[in-house]
């Protein structure tokens, strides 16, 4: 007889694994497929974590590359603006590592892991699965929807899924930079932006999402980036990735004994396109809900609803402003954006960033410097972009 599960986690990314790990040790049956053979591979991240993202995560320092203290924001037009905290700010991780660690965690609480498991359906309350053994089907008392973008749990339900998805593509180079500050390229994309994160001596990640154009767009910008910088060997690339982000949550994140956590639910953040931080703590919710509901005998959306009011009291305003954030900085032309770099340059506003930024949480700094009175001269530009409709 095939056993009923309590958790079935599709998807072993951090908020898959952070979920499968919190629910068996909660005492939960806990079954998690992942359709790869190696977990944390392919690698579709740019690997930036804040200090709480890392913290969230709960693992050891083995994965990390290099740490940051600040950035570095350069216009096409010549505007830049430097800040350092001259404080750790931001790790940056091997991806895989990462999550290798976090499924082993998850296995290590009792977790059983399938590798080379795909989802390809659903019945009822059982997954219909397909791979390395052929077809299986799995029950389920809760399913945690935990399988990233394109997510095929959310498509197979009909869920409405996230309003917007940018295309990513980033490469590993041999590159001298500061190894103490990201460098972001907002020109590189008008829809978002591009990146240059130091992974360590003579190595950088650079990459560019966008919604539109990315391959001839990413071609452009690595070439500016090696151009830029002298040495023998300097720009070789020698690790290519691509990748979705979605940006803009589902309209439903729960239904039909089912919670969607993370990117399957578009909960990547709009300002950065990280999804670490956001995924794993709407796992954490997840898995209390999960826990709750499975005790109680009761996997309806009377009880699965609580798991959506929790995250948005947790960090719901914070997407929702960034999705403004983001509709906003799609309005700015490069000379708008290298005004924008040039008033906030000023030094009130770069110490603002300093002490006020947050990778995860921006809206307290946004609203600082979108307030602050040497921001006046953009006023024309700011309302052009659509900047009243933050404070709605």
């Amino acid at each position: 007889m095939t056993r009923t599960y309590d958790v079935v986690v599709v998807g072993a990314g951090p908020a898959g694994s952070t979920c499968a790990r919190l629910c068996a040790g909660a005492g939960l049956s806990v079954c998690m497929i992942e359709e790869h053979g190696a977990i944390g591979s392919p690698v579709q991240c740019a690997g930036l974590l804040s200090m709480a993202a890392f913290r969230e995560c709960e693992t050891s320092e083995r994965c990390i590359l290099n740490t940051v203290t600040g950035a570095r924001i350069v216009s096409s037009l010549g505007a830049e603006l430097v800040f350092d905290a001259g404080e750790r700010k931001a790790h940056v991780v091997d991806r895989a590592l990462l999550d290798r660690e976090m499924a082993d965690m998850a296995a290590r609480a009792g977790a059983e892991i399938r590798l080379r498991t795909a989802f390809s359906g659903r019945d009822g309350a059982r997954i219909l699965t397909r791979g390395a053994k052929g077809r299986d089907e799995i029950p389920f008392r809760i399913l945690i929807a935990a399988d990233g973008a394109r997510s095929g749990v959310a498509r197979r339900m009909g869920m409405p899924r996230a309003p917007v998805y940018l295309s990513g593509l980033q490469a590993d180079i041999v590159h001298e930079m500061n190894s103490c500050q990201v460098e972001i390229h907002p020109d590189a994309s008008p829809e978002f932006f591009g990146w240059v994160i130091p992974l360590g001596p003579h190595r950088a990640r650079i990459g560019l999402a966008g919604e539109r154009e990315v391959k001839d767009r990413f071609s452009a910008f690595l070439r500016s980036v090696r151009s830029g910088s002298g040495g023998e060997g300097t720009g070789t690339c020698v690790h290519l990735v691509s990748g979705t982000i979605p940006l803009g949550l589902m309209p439903k994140t729960y239904g039909h004994q089912t919670l969607f956590v993370g990117d399957a639910a578009g909960m990547a953040k709009p300002t950065s396109g990280g999804g670490v931080y956001t995924g794993v703590r709407a796992a954490r919710h997840a898995a209390a809900i999960a826990a709750k509901a499975c005790n109680a005998r009761d996997c309806s959306d009377r009880i699965l609803q609580e798991y959506e009011r929790a995250w948005k009291e947790d960090f719901g305003k914070e997407l929702a402003l960034g999705m403004k954030l983001f509709r906003m900085r799609s309005q700015l032309a490069p000379a708008d954006l290298a005004r924008v770099i040039g008033v906030m340059r000023d030094p009130e506003i770069v110490r603002a960033i300093v002490t006020q930024g947050d990778m995860d949480r921006p809206g307290r700094l946004a609203r600082t410097i979108l307030t602050n009175p040497k921001m006046l001269p953009l006023l024309s530009i700011l309302i052009k972009s659509g900047v009243r409709r933050i404070y709605k």
